[in-house]
């Protein structure tokens, strides 16, 4: 399977993915706009509540091409951060209060700076969290330590588990994923990451298969801990059940199976003002692979930066002007405020 960009989809176009969200056909421009759902909530103007956590997408490369990635990731993207890029990311840190950097891809560990990077982070005092889709630590020897890594410069892992069989899990992520994904899981058991009292945290992250929500997130995390005890022996921390949002290769989904108009209707529909509150845009920066600065991941993946022209690049880092800035939204933001909410953490409301 090829990257939207690769196959030279018209949905790699960010232009193109914005103009479906907001006019797709006359049903759904007929939605209510997301940004006067804020104003009947008393949400507007919608601005951060605080800046705890960079989130660093350090390059779309990645070792799968899985079917609903939001980023469009793959073996056949090249888009990298340089160390160049990464030395601004570290300036900024080093002159703000910001107590977490979330590192994301594609596969962050497939960036030649990955490991140089995590370092440098960790002598700045910063809690690091790796987005790993597990099956790169088994896709090659040069890769085989990491789990060794991770719990050297104490790293917490964040997996994405699609579910625990192989039939839903390899028709999401690819054929073979599900039995490396467990391989992988075992690899990171070994040393301590999800053993309670080791103070390594393994977190799983479930994303449904197709055009629904996903369930409620205890319940979910209690069939996930009792079917991977008993089948594999398997332990972690927590799962966090995350919503797909209507972007990039998800919603290619939608749309060639004619789900789209359906799944923008539920979203609109079950807009929880709570959920509004505590979405993860609120604490957060994101950073490109360039360096350009977002509101959130989702953002970054329609191009949508910052509200701030003159300094929207890690390069122009002002914490004072990011925390008072205006969130860019538009209407894939309903996917992150729809029932219990949703943000890289799972549930919020």
């Amino acid at each position: 399977m090829k990257s939207l960009q690769a196959s030279h989809n018209q949905l790699s176009d960010t232009f193109i993915q914005l103009r479906v969200l907001n006019s797709a056909d006359e049903s759904i421009a007929a939605l209510p706009k997301f940004h006067k759902k804020l104003e009947s909530a008393g949400l507007l103007p919608f601005k951060p509540a605080t800046l705890d956590t960079l989130q660093i997408n350090v390059g779309k490369m990645c070792n799968q091409t899985c079917k609903h990635c939001h980023v469009d990731a793959g073996p056949d993207r090249k888009e990298i951060m340089t160390r160049y890029t990464m030395q601004q990311c570290l300036d900024a840190l080093a002159k703000s209060n910001i107590s977490t950097v979330d590192l994301t891809g594609g596969a962050p560990e497939m960036n030649p700076d990955f490991e140089w990077f995590v370092e440098e982070i960790r002598k700045l005092g910063r809690k690091v969290i790796v987005r790993c889709n597990l099956t790169i630590i088994v896709a090659n020897k040069r890769y085989n330590n990491l789990p060794k890594f991770f719990k050297k410069n104490q790293v917490e892992v964040v997996s994405s588990l699609p579910y625990y069989t192989s039939h839903k899990t390899d028709s999401q992520r690819g054929d073979g994923v599900f039995d490396d994904s467990i391989t992988a899981l075992k690899m990171l058991n070994e040393v301590g990451y999800g053993i309670q009292g080791s103070g390594l945290t393994l977190n799983l992250v479930y994303n449904p298969s197709g055009a629904f929500f996903p369930p409620p997130q205890e319940g979910l995390q209690t069939e996930f801990k009792h079917q991977l005890l008993e089948r594999f022996g398997i332990v972690f921390n927590e799962l966090f059940a995350i919503t797909n949002l209507p972007i990039s290769r998800f919603l290619d989904y939608l749309m060639v199976s004619g789900n789209y108009d359906s799944y923008m209707e539920k979203l609109v529909n079950t807009f929880n003002p709570v959920a509004a509150q505590n979405v993860m845009c609120k604490s957060m920066i994101s950073v490109g692979w360039d360096g350009y600065l977002y509101d959130c991941d989702f953002n970054q993946m329609l191009d949508l930066k910052i509200n701030k022209p003159n300094s929207n690049h890690i390069a122009d880092f002002n914490i004072q002007q990011l925390i008072n800035r205006n969130i860019i939204i538009n209407q894939h933001c309903f996917g992150c405020t729809a029932g219990a909410g949703s943000s890289c953490g799972g549930e919020i409301a």
